[in-house]
């Protein structure tokens, strides 16, 4: 059966988290039609992340569009975040194709052809906002196949009572091991490097270190994972090989973004962090017509572009678009 050819627009933006949002209110409020496609949910990364978790950033930090963050606290949690992105959307009645995936991208600058599993969109200009939360850092270890082995964390429940392991020392492993510790499990934090990470939120950091000085987190450092077996786990320590019991391997080990998809669609790459090469006023690609937007733009640097800095991409975009001056605007928030 051959696949529909849906209407025209301006502007096709794969990707509707945050950014992917942001860039359709711009280009619409200039003036421009936009549709975004988005292979899963809306804001789907957002639905990953842990039951309750509480943004770092306060409420202004995250809004688009002008429109303000409803929440009675100081920092939202995940919940209300989601609420807020799904209002908005419908608020600026966004053109949105949800569980729609991107296959190909054909033409040229002015036109182009995005082709999907749903059909083809014709469009004048891509913009590319797909994050990176999809692709796990793996271990590379045997074993990780093992359904006890998580990259992604909801809540500590189901871990009560468990021999947990905790990959990792930054920010989503410390909040992992803390919860999970809290509620009855019997954590392990392993980690490659000497201490814990220096990015650690300081409120998180004291908490996280008295824990593994009274010894109700055990951890290793400059430790490494050689297998991971069905109720234990083989590491590489500075002492020598150590084998632990244990029912679970939650692995915080970071993300990165669909390299496979941004090289399939022509986007060019530079450095260790396998940079996408983009201007960086205008987030023009080396593929004319082609914008990249948010954390997709730092590569395997995945903490140089978040949600509040990120949403400067948008405006950037949209004024280069409808061949505007770039906007002098103050990248908001910090990692």
């Amino acid at each position: 059966m051959e696949l529909p050819r849906f209407s025209s627009v301006d502007v096709l933006i794969i990707g509707a988290g945050p950014i992917g949002l942001a860039c359709a209110i711009e280009v619409q409020r200039a003036g421009l039609s936009a549709r975004i496609v988005e292979k899963e949910a809306l804001v789907n990364s957002l639905l990953g992340y842990p039951t309750g978790m509480e943004f770092f950033s306060t409420p202004e930090l995250l809004e688009i569009g002008g429109h303000p963050l409803p929440t009675a606290r100081y920092k939202p949690v995940r919940e209300e975040v989601i609420d807020y992105y799904i209002a908005v959307a419908k608020a600026e009645k966004l053109d949105i194709n949800l569980y729609e995936r991107v296959l190909q991208l054909e033409g040229q600058t002015g036109s182009f052809s995005v082709i999907t599993n749903n059909g083809t969109h014709p469009a004048r200009s891509v913009i590319i906002g797909t994050g990176f939360f999809d692709q796990p850092n793996l271990l590379g270890v045997p074993g990780e196949e093992l359904p006890k082995v998580t990259h992604y964390y909801k809540e500590p429940f189901s871990y009560a009572g468990q021999r947990v392991a905790v990959i990792g020392a930054k920010n989503s492993a410390a909040r992992v091991a803390l919860d999970c510790r809290r509620h009855g499990a019997e954590v392990t934090l392993i980690h490659r490097g000497s201490e814990i990470g220096q990015s650690i939120k300081y409120w998180i950091r004291p908490d996280l270190e008295n824990r593994i000085a009274e010894g109700s987190i055990r951890a290793y450092f400059n430790t490494s994972v050689l297998k991971i077996s069905q109720g234990s786990i083989d590491l590489r320590t500075p002492s020598g090989p150590v084998t632990i019991g244990n029912d679970w391997v939650v692995a915080m080990t970071g993300y990165q973004p669909d390299f496979n998809f941004l090289e399939a669609v022509g986007v060019e790459f530079e450095g260790d962090d396998r940079t996408p090469i983009h201007h960086p006023e205008t987030m023009e690609s080396n593929r004319p017509g082609l914008y990249l937007a948010g954390t997709v733009c730092g590569g395997k640097n995945t903490s140089r572009w978040f949600i509040e800095n990120g949403l400067i991409h948008a405006a950037h975009i949209a004024a280069h678009l409808t061949g505007q001056p770039i906007p002098d605007i103050e990248p908001q928030g910090q990692p």
